[in-house]
């Protein structure tokens, strides 16, 4: 399986300047989109009641990125570092805008789950290339010591500069919008998340695209986006279970549970994507092979659709209780 992943690294995959000009503004969009489902009353039910939110944001900011880096080390034997440092990436990404309708889809917290999305987004400019960089960084050097890779750098000042840059004007916009406007907004918020959706699975498709046009390997080429996807869906069932099961050790009630469980599982891996195909982020001279990153990255917002989807509605034809 490895020698497929190392195939997929060895890919390169480079957009344009009006290429990467369209992820910019799809991200932007997708951001902006969020933004206008969070209101200010929203973080003052999280000061009201805070315990469900801090369990939440404990899964969502320390313990998914850790237990993703270790997952990583223990996976080493049959995948890449690319693909690696790719899953440290997502699990670093603020919560994704499926998941307050996954939420309220499986009879859970919705009022839990937009705080969360609320206080990740927000925070996202921070927290997700600090988390990248420390747990990146630790994952690097476990991968020299076995020699797997080149020495390279966790580009945090860059990533944290982008961010700011990339989202900072789209979330201020969608909460100026949501509090000065809210009517509006709130007609907005349905059509934005389906249009944000459908962006992304284009942006995917096209990234998936240039890949298999510039080669003409083809099947290995799919043989290594299939192992890739085993990747994700282990990564995905770890970081769901990561949810419930430090929601259910925190003892809050079921209802907030769910959406816990949701809220870790499903990660705004457009962010990431946008990320990696960021230049100025991921120079090319640097990160030459960039395969097994951008796919495993771009296959994990595939594959969260469908796997928050049957998680919501097996929790939707439960009973509510222990």
């Amino acid at each position: 399986m490895k020698e497929h992943l190392e195939f997929l690294d060895s890919l390169h995959v480079n957009l344009t300047q009006g290429g990467m000009l369209l992820v910019n503004f799809i991200l932007a969009f997708v951001m902006f989109g969020v933004a206008l489902g969070i209101k200010v009353r929203t973080f003052k039910s999280v000061f009201k009641k805070p315990t469900s939110v801090i369990i939440g944001l404990l899964a969502q900011w320390i313990a998914l990125p850790a237990f993703t880096c270790l997952l990583a080390i223990v996976l080493n034997p049959i995948i890449t570092p690319m693909v690696a440092i790719g899953m440290i990436l997502v699990a670093s990404c603020p919560g994704g805008n499926m998941s307050n309708f996954l939420s309220a889809h499986s009879k859970g917290n919705v009022e839990l789950s937009v705080s969360m999305t609320a206080v990740t987004t927000v925070f996202a400019s921070v927290i997700t290339p600090l988390n990248f960089w420390f747990w990146g960084s630790h994952y690097l050097r476990f991968a020299e010591i076995k020699k797997a890779l080149p020495s390279l750098e966790i580009p945090f000042g860059d990533m944290l500069s982008q961010i700011i840059l990339i989202l900072g004007f789209p979330i201020v916009l969608g909460l100026l919008v949501s509090h000065y406007f809210p009517n509006f907004a709130k007609k907005l918020v349905k059509p934005t998340s389906v249009l944000s959706i459908i962006l992304f699975i284009g942006m995917v498709a096209v990234s998936l695209s240039q890949v298999l046009s510039s080669f003409e390997q083809r099947w290995e080429v799919y043989a290594g986006i299939l192992v890739c996807l085993l990747v994700v869906v282990i990564h995905n069932a770890m970081a769901l279970s990561t949810g419930y099961y430090g929601a259910k050790m925190g003892g809050v009630p079921v209802r907030d549970r769910r959406s816990l469980t949701i809220e870790t599982g499903i990660q705004n891996s457009g962010l990431g994507l946008a990320l990696l195909l960021n230049p100025a982020i991921f120079p090319p001279e640097q990160w030459k092979e960039n395969g097994g990153m951008i796919i495993v990255t771009a296959l994990w917002g595939i594959w969260h659709i469908i796997s928050g989807l049957t998680i919501s509605t097996i929790f939707r034809r439960s009973p509510l209780k222990d």
